[in-house]
């Protein structure tokens, strides 16, 4: 790879790896009868049962009805349930079945494995370097957006 200047070059490298992880992950997790996106569901969940279907689809950055559809497969695969909010009839709640708590030990190897194949090459130091100015550059990346709605909002009240 040719060395240009990081204005030049960071966003579609950023661009880039995003893309081939994805591609990989997907490849990789096929080995499983599962999706990446599926994947990313399980984890989620795993991390918050009882979390709200509107609540996942908004930290996925997802459409409700995209959302929708993967659960459904993942209901149907015996891996996920909804149960209704005791408060509210109209919230579904997402919880893990037992049946996914196997699969999600298989996909916590392959994460592990994918991590490695990344970071090959790269010193264990140097790897947490990187994350840790991967998140930096996510903290800086989301102040700007939300700096820019505030500076949206403030115009419309002035001018609206």
């Amino acid at each position: 790879m040719s060395r240009g200047s990081v204005d030049m070059n960071l966003l579609f490298t950023l661009g880039e790896v995003q893309r081939l992880v994805r591609a990989y992950a997907d490849r990789q997790a096929s080995r499983y009868g599962i999706t990446r996106a599926q994947w990313a569901v399980l984890a989620k969940v795993e991390r918050a049962e009882g979390l709200k279907q509107t609540e996942l689809a908004e930290q996925m950055e997802m459409q409700p009805i995209t959302l929708t559809r993967l659960i459904d497969r993942l209901c149907d695969n015996g891996w996920i349930e909804r149960r209704s909010d005791e408060t509210d009839r109209r919230v579904n709640r997402l919880y893990l079945r037992k049946a996914a708590r196997p699969l999600l030990g298989k996909l916590g190897g392959l994460r592990s494995e994918l991590t490695a194949t990344a970071l090959q090459g790269i010193n264990p130091s140097d790897a947490h370097r990187l994350l840790t100015q991967l998140e930096t550059i996510k903290e800086n990346v989301r102040n700007a957006i939300q700096n820019a709605s505030e500076e949206v909002e403030r115009k419309e009240q002035r001018y609206g």
